[in-house]
């Protein structure tokens, strides 16, 4: 009887279809033929190979979750060692994100757009992915909608990069202009103080007060796409924006405006998000490898968690869900991971009117 491949390592152990993960194994017997590898059975496109490693693109497979990775010369040779992998559930596809989902902290419902390029007007720009993972369309009012947030009174904001402007929905999702003359307005997040801060792609960030005074608060390198906002545990704003270079940065000002760069070495780097023990999750490439890069609490470090084509965005769910977002989909992974905002004592009370 044949010795089973022993699989050492799936990095990353979590990816969405279409990503590429790689895995190492000891090669469990001498028979001849290419080993293969199967994720719940289906089989997975070897990009390349070699007698110890493996770089495997991840197939559409309907369910997603915790699932078996096995490596034979046919689907029905068992691997042993590190065969558990999480796939990411598609919840709903044909949209156009461009930055980060929000969850709603009123009922923990998904907001996702349907940004188009710019210019273009679509019927529905705005949807809810409620918490029975059904689409529902929201609003067509704002053009080329990118940034969502929800500031400490659960109030939902949204940008338009077309307009330059910020609107507030109420509850019944009705929109009202908060704000203009923001260039090209993307990024947006809340500091703790309820600050509004918006990231104009040209070179500028601002600082925009309850009554939607706006004043420049901090100047940036420009960005081919957008600028991407998330407010850390230290206080401090951390921003993304892509530009030409392979090899990006995450930049940190603090709260005089004053920047530093946290972390150098990203690819294309978007949306971003915290998790509770202050460590970094950013949509980007690393390594010449797509999907969403960890980097700790410090800088010092960073690795790819999930891997995944045209990856913009990503959002903490309620249930210690990772939502991420690609170009045209949103997916859900059941990673435990808690995100910042969903366990911080900003007293959310639900209040959107």
């Amino acid at each position: 009887m044949s010795k089973p491949v022993n699989i050492t390592s799936i990095n990353p152990a979590a990816a969405i279809p279409g990503g590429e993960v790689a895995i190492e194994f000891t090669a469990g017997s001498s028979e001849s033929g290419p080993l293969r590898v199967f994720m719940d059975g289906v089989e997975a496109h070897v990009v390349a190979a070699s007698a110890k490693r493996m770089l495997v693109t991840v197939p559409d497979i309907d369910v997603g979750g915790e699932l078996t990775v096995s490596i034979g010369r046919d689907q029905d040779q068992a691997s042993t060692g590190a065969t558990r992998f999480v796939l990411g559930q598609k919840l709903a596809d044909a949209l156009h994100p461009v930055a980060n989902p929000a969850f709603d902290p009123a009922d923990g419902s998904l907001y996702v757009t349907r940004s188009g390029s710019r210019g273009e007007h679509v019927p529905v720009s705005l949807y809810r992915i409620n918490s029975e993972d059904e689409l529902e369309e929201v609003s067509g009012d704002i053009a080329n909608p990118t940034g969502i947030a929800f500031s400490p009174r659960g109030q939902m904001f949204v940008t338009s990069r077309l307009e330059g402007t910020v609107y507030r929905l109420s509850a019944v999702k009705e929109s009202s202009l908060v704000a203009g003359e923001l260039g090209i307005a993307t990024g947006i997040a809340f500091n703790q103080a309820g600050e509004m801060f918006v990231g104009d792609r040209g070179g500028a960030i601002f600082r925009v007060n309850e009554i939607g005074d706006v004043t420049p608060w901090a100047e940036h390198e420009p960005s081919v796409s957008a600028y991407h906002l998330a407010f850390g545990p230290d206080g401090s704003l951390y921003v993304t924006g892509p530009t030409v270079s392979s090899y990006d940065v995450v930049t940190r000002f603090d709260r005089f405006g004053t920047p530093e760069v946290f972390y150098r070495g990203l690819g294309r780097p978007q949306g971003l998000a915290f998790d509770v023990d202050g460590n970094l999750y950013v949509a980007a490439s690393l390594h010449a490898r797509r999907g969403i890069v960890k980097i700790g609490s410090d800088g010092s470090s960073a690795e790819l968690v999930v891997a995944g084509a045209n990856v913009v965005g990503l959002a903490f769910g309620p249930n210690d869900e990772m939502i991420v977002a690609t170009n045209d989909s949103v997916f859900s992974l059941p990673l435990g991971i808690e995100g910042l905002l969903l366990s911080s004592d900003w007293a959310l009370t639900g209040e959107t009117s």
